[in-house]
C-alpha cells in the first residue's frame, strides 16, 4: 500500500489520507479483512502527526469502510460496493413499509420511486 501526502494542498492531510484509502477499498486493491498498518506506523511513513491518521481512520469506520478491533488491528470492513448495497438495502426495505403503512399497492410504490428517479 502506497500513500502520499501532498503539504502544499489545499486538501488536509487528514482527508488525503482517507480519500486514498477509500478509494484504494473501493477499487478492491485492499480487500475484506486486509489489516490496515497501525496509526502510528502509518503516520511515521507520512511524516504526518499520529492524530492526523486516527482522524483519517475514524472518519473511516464512521463510513463503515474500516473497523478496529483493540489491540488486534485494524482491518477493511467491507467494499465501497458492498456498503452502497447495503444502504439501498435498507432505504429500499424503508421506502417498502411506508408504502405498505400508506396502503400502496406495489404499481404505486414503483410509480413513485420512479418519480423520485
Amino acid at each position: 500500500m502506497k500513500l502520499s501526502v501532498d503539504p502544499a494542498a489545499a486538501k488536509p492531510p487528514y482527508e488525503q489520507v482517507k480519500d486514498q484509502l477509500d478509494a484504494l477499498i473501493r477499487r478492491g486493491k485492499l480487500a475484506q479483512g486486509t489489516r490496515l498498518p497501525t496509526v502510528r506506523q502509518l503516520a511515521g511513513e507520512l511524516g504526518l502527526a499520529v492524530n492526523t491518521v486516527a482522524r483519517a481512520y475514524k472518519e473511516l469506520e464512521a463510513d463503515r469502510l474500516i473497523e478496529t478491533r483493540g489491540r488486534n488491528g485494524t482491518f477493511v470492513l467491507a467494499s465501497r460496493s458492498q456498503v452502497d448495497d447495503e444502504e439501498t438495502l435498507a432505504a429500499a426495505t424503508a421506502f417498502a413499509r411506508a408504502a405498505r403503512r400508506a396502503g400502496l399497492s406495489v404499481a404505486e410504490a414503483t410509480r413513485i420511486l420512479q418519480q423520485a428517479w
